[in-house]
C-alpha cells in the first residue's frame, strides 16, 4: 500500500514538472498530473534503456528525473497528435 502511494506521489511530482516545462500546468489538473506522471515513468524508462541508461529502479533522484524526461514526451505526443 505504500508502494502505490509512494508511485502516485512520485507521478503527480513529475507530471506537474513535466506540465510546468511545457506551458501545460493552467490546463492539466491533479489527476492529470498524476497519469502523465506515471505513464511518463513507464515512457522514461523506455527510452533511457534503449540509450543504454538505467530505467526507472526506485524512488531516488534520477527515477524522478527520468520520470519527468518520459512525461514531458507524453504531453509533447498528446500536443502534436491533437
Amino acid at each position: 500500500m505504500i508502494g502505490l502511494l509512494l508511485w502516485i506521489i512520485m507521478g503527480a511530482l513529475a507530471g506537474w514538472i513535466a506540465s510546468m516545462v511545457m506551458g501545460t500546468d493552467a490546463s492539466m489538473g491533479p489527476l492529470a498530473n498524476i497519469v502523465v506522471g506515471i505513464i511518463g515513468a513507464v515512457v522514461g524508462g523506455f527510452l533511457m534503456s534503449l540509450l543504454g541508461f538505467g530505467d526507472v529502479s526506485g524512488f531516488n533522484l534520477y527515477s524522478l528525473l527520468v520520470s519527468v524526461i518520459g512525461a514531458i514526451v507524453v504531453i509533447w505526443l498528446v500536443k502534436v497528435i491533437s
